[in-house]
């Protein structure tokens, strides 16, 4: 058997979808096809939240660090609240502090993941989901997005790898986004979910 946690915002509460087809349970089953092995899927997403939150719930959150000291697989989809919140209180104004500030709150998520499984003898998985831009009319927002997803790309270590879906959505937000202009629909999680698979299972199996 195999344990997956799955934490972070709306994305990873699978938003815009009927229950049962965000990205995290369509990724839970996926990994029980592909390993022949039963899992234990456990969901702490969040809507609204932002990464200094996260972080925070990684630092202290008893039940978020039980889950995660004992899953084998953790997905990690942050950083669009944050974006959000900066487009609306500074604009462009402050951009690139901004930017550089949650580019930090990435790197210390990461190292506190890493911390928790420190004591781990068995490989474990971690996978960020990257930005997809709901905003390709307004300039600020591809310049954020684009420079988050770089930020996400300079997250390294063993087990940790990122499933970049920004192409993937270019061009197609009306198929892929619900209603709310937003959040991904059924037919958009699939398609996260299937960049996570992508990039493979080893070393787990």
């Amino acid at each position: 058997m195999y344990r997956y946690t799955a934490i972070g915002d709306s994305l990873t509460a699978g938003t815009g979808a009927l229950p049962g087809n965000g990205f995290a349970p369509l990724y839970s089953r996926s990994i029980e096809k592909y390993s022949g092995t039963r899992v234990l899927y456990q969901n702490l997403g969040v809507n609204g939240m932002t990464c200094p939150e996260l972080l925070r719930n990684v630092a202290s959150s008893s039940v978020y660090r039980t889950a995660l000291v004992q899953a084998d697989i953790i997905t990690v989809s942050i950083g669009g609240n944050d974006l959000i919140r900066l487009a609306k209180s500074s604009g462009s104004k402050n951009i690139r502090s901004e930017l550089a500030r949650l580019q930090g709150c990435l790197h210390q998520t990461l190292a506190g993941l890493y911390s928790i499984k420190a004591g781990s003898r068995s490989p474990f998985l971690i996978r960020f989901v990257g930005l997809y831009n709901p905003f390709p009319e307004m300039p600020e927002a591809v310049l954020g997005i684009r420079s988050f997803n770089a930020s996400l790309s300079s997250l390294s270590g063993p087990y940790c790898r990122v499933a970049h879906i920004y192409r993937e959505f270019e061009g197609r937000e009306r198929q892929l986004l619900s209603v709310d202009g937003i959040h991904p629909n059924g037919r958009g999680y699939r398609v996260i979910a299937a960049r996570l698979n992508k990039l493979g299972f080893a070393p787990l199996f």
